[in-house]
């Protein structure tokens, strides 16, 4: 990144413009896999970038604009096109029924400096392709070897490192990140059935995430298997445990999509009705933050220019608020949690969550399981929909355990629904586990679009659930 040429170009807008910044990033990302289909190494075009924002203040709204080219003509029409920018604003309001320009603010610009840099000795830049292979391979041929019902198993990783850089007329922060995270998928036969099932795993760091991926592969051939023996549930409401996994994708589906504050102004988010009330037992402790926990969302700051926070967005039951990003922060006159985040330079910044996940409880694990006269342990989460404004929940998981008297059947339901209210189900916890784990092995898009890393989890709760 040419820090240099950049910091000359933004001396130029500080003189012009009440506020200026500007964020630099550099990423490079790669995913690997090995599968009966054969073998992958490529770069991610999603996690590879190297380009720069600039956002200006005229002192009633804000202008950005985006390049990844520093040569001196395009450095030099920066200024020209961001003025080009605010009068056409200006323009369409004028001419477009309906259309204004929304007054803003100042961002706030206190002078802080941040340097955020984690040191790991596990970078998989500097291992070769074929290592990184072999392991996968290791792992398959491993897995492969265990049953002849199986048909095959695709193990693979993924990382990102990145740089980032952000400059303002008080503040020059600086962060360096690596996550890996990965998967096993199993695929199992008998007679005409199918069945699959995964297990996925992450860490903020770099390849000794293959230790997780080899401890957990006998456990996920297992799984596919029981599947293999699995019926059709019969619809109904039940006390249910709910995994860490499938915990995650209720706090992450059912109600953190609710609480993005952007939703708020434009009145599609239920949740901004109910601040101060009770929305969940008095058990639940909600956070959401790049601070909050040490996952693949953790950062120093956001995209812009935000320290990570640590958000507790429900407290003991009682929902007291949402996360923002800056525009939203601005509009509702609400605090800053470091929640702006882009898919990359080329794209707006949007509230999104990062680390969302359930405090644990006291409970242990063998004594909700013996609490359950007739119910299930749901495990495996696939997909998950959110509805803010109605605030439905309709989730998939793979597997449910029945559980009768305390002590499991044997008997093994798949593929499940979770369905109904969310502040119906989450006001139904009743246990919830004394750890809490999180995950990150995926992505979040903004509906269809607009994809960053995220992590959720929480402990196992106990909860009343339709299931169908």
């Amino acid at each position: 990144m040419e820090i240099k040429l950049i910091k000359e170009l933004m001396d130029k807008l500080w003189q012009k413009y009440e506020y200026a910044s500007v964020l630099a990033s550099d990423s490079v990302g790669k995913g690997y896999g090995v599968s009966g289909r054969g073998i992958n190494a490529a770069e991610n075009s999603m996690l590879c970038e190297c380009g720069y924002v600039i956002k200006a203040y005229d002192g009633r709204s804000y202008c950005e604009y985006s390049f990844n080219e520093t040569d001196a003509e395009t450095l030099e029409a920066v200024p020209e096109i961001l003025d080009g920018l605010f009068a056409a604003k200006e323009r369409l309001a004028g001419t477009i029924e309906g259309c204004e320009v929304n007054g803003y603010g100042a961002l706030p610009d206190n002078g802080e400096g941040l340097s955020y840099e984690k040191k790991y000795g596990d970078d998989p830049e500097e291992c070769s392709d074929e290592e990184i292979i072999n392991r996968l391979r290791s792992v398959r041929d491993k897995v492969m070897a265990m049953d002849e019902r199986l048909l095959d198993c695709d193990a693979a990783v993924s990382y990102q490192k990145y740089n980032k850089y952000f400059l303002s007329p008080n503040r020059e922060l600086s962060q360096n990140t690596l996550w890996m995270a990965g998967w096993v998928n199993v695929m199992a036969k008998k007679g005409e059935a199918v069945k699959t099932c995964f297990e996925s795993f992450s860490n903020p760091g770099g390849t000794a995430i293959f230790d997780k991926m080899d401890g957990i592969a006998a456990e996920t051939v297992r799984k596919t298997l029981d599947l293999l023996e699995s019926e059709t549930i019969t619809p109904g409401e039940y006390d249910c445990i709910c995994t860490p996994e499938v915990t995650g994708m209720i706090v992450h589906e059912a109600f953190g999509h609710g609480v993005e504050m952007d939703m708020f102004v434009k009145d599609r988010a239920l949740a901004k009705e109910y601040i101060g009330e009770y929305v969940a037992s008095p058990l639940v402790t909600m956070h959401d933050g790049a601070a909050a926990a040490d996952e693949v969302a953790t950062y120093g700051f956001d995209d812009e220019g935000m320290s990570a926070k640590d958000t507790v967005i429900i407290d003991k039951g009682i929902l007291k608020t949402g996360i923002c990003d800056a525009q939203t922060s601005l509009a509702l006159g609400c605090g800053f949690t470091g929640n702006g985040r882009r898919e990359s330079f080329e794209r707006k910044a949007y509230t999104r969550m990062t680390n969302t996940f359930f405090e644990h409880g006291k409970d242990k694990l063998e004594d909700m399981i013996a609490s359950i006269g007739h119910g299930y342990l749901l495990e495996n989460a696939i997909s998950g929909m959110e509805d803010p404004k109605n605030w439905g929940i309709q989730c998939m998981v793979n597997i449910a355990r029945e559980i009768r008297d305390g002590k499991f059947t044997g008997k093994i339901y798949s593929p499940v629904v979770l369905s109904g209210y969310v502040p119906d189900l989450l006001k139904s916890i009743s246990m919830m586990s004394d750890r809490t784990e999180l995950c990150g092995s995926g992505f979040c898009g903004k509906g269809y679009k607009e994809w960053v890393k995220v992590s959720d989890g929480g402990p196992y709760i106990k909860a009343r659930v339709k299931l169908g």
